[in-house]
């Protein structure tokens, strides 16, 4: 039997603690607005995955997640996990406190809380496209579901050195920014064989992105030629580049243009592997996971979500 509340995820550690404080507001927001809801609160990493798992095979299927890109990205997890429904059964809704918030960025979700709960209310949905990665950590294989970007490379780095200070405490909207430049200092491409829909490539790497949202780091747009549920991965492949060339191009990631610089490939495809040293690190939707080798799998429109007004 299917039940009709909602079950929100809580994230109390997302935005360096903010979702605790603004938890009360949050829960009176869903009360005002009538949105009947049964809480749960995380207490450690992977916990939004067991919850979601779990409360999907008592029978729920809407789920509102309340924090980051990585509680979202946790909750996937659990959704893929649970073998009860088909996973476009379960709805997904986001309450965006962390420091990201990209995903909710791509689907024009409002970053103020009054907003995303208005949207919630509306339950405009969308189906998007998943995608699955598999790489190695501590000398296993691992497999990872994920719904925005997936990271190789610098900006892999540069998400473990961001994530090593929120566990800290640190939080702010300039924290990915700050260890971008510090990362930069020390950073070195790796050499890494590329197969992209069967067609192999010889590079050397300085940042790779594969995936499915346009948009990370807070608000970079590494993938403006994403499109979420058309069954293909997007890719930007930067190669070696000097740090004075990097630095002189950053604003081109803020803006999409990085796609027209000529040390960047760009390509659509269903599947992708990478053949690298373990020094070639990689992450998701700003989890960091492990290291090559790695292979991307896409799942085309395997995933409900509740967007804002998208624009045609």
């Amino acid at each position: 039997m299917t039940k009709s509340s909602w079950i929100t995820i809580v994230n109390k550690t997302a935005g360096g603690g903010k979702t605790e404080k603004e938890w009360p507001r949050i829960s009176q927001l869903l009360d005002q607005y009538q949105i009947p809801f049964e809480p749960h609160f995380t207490n450690r990493r992977l916990h939004a995955s067991i919850i979601a798992r779990n409360k999907i095979k008592e029978g729920y299927s809407k789920i509102i997640v309340v924090g980051g890109d990585g509680t979202m990205n946790e909750v996937i997890n659990g959704v893929f996990a649970q073998g009860r429904v088909q996973t476009t059964e379960v709805m997904l809704g986001m309450i965006s406190v962390g420091t990201g918030n990209d995903w909710a960025r791509m689907f024009n979700i409002p970053s103020d809380y009054e907003g995303a709960i208005q949207t919630i209310k509306q339950q405009k949905t969308f189906i998007q496209d998943a995608g699955l990665v598999n790489y190695r950590k501590n000398g296993k294989e691992w497999k990872r579901y994920f719904i925005n970007i997936a990271g190789m490379g610098f900006g892999a780095k540069v998400v473990e050195r961001s994530n090593r200070m929120k566990d800290r405490g640190k939080s702010g909207p300039m924290l990915y920014f700050y260890n971008m430049l510090l990362s930069l200092v020390r950073y070195k491409s790796q050499r890494a064989d590329i197969e992209i829909d069967g067609t192999s490539y010889a590079r050397k790497i300085f940042a790779l992105n594969v995936g499915i949202g346009k948009y990370n780091g807070g608000g970079m747009i590494p993938l403006p030629h994403a499109v979420a549920d058309d069954g293909l991965y997007s890719i930007t492949l930067i190669r070696k580049m000097g740090k004075l060339n990097i630095l002189a191009n950053m604003k081109r990631l803020y803006d999409g243009s990085i796609t027209k610089h000529s040390k960047v490939e760009t390509y659509m495809a269903k599947s992708v592997q990478i053949d690298s040293s373990p020094r070639l690190k990689v992450e998701t939707d700003g989890e960091t996971l492990g290291h090559g080798p790695v292979s991307f799998q896409i799942i085309p429109r395997s995933v409900l979500v509740i967007s804002g007004e998208m624009s045609a």
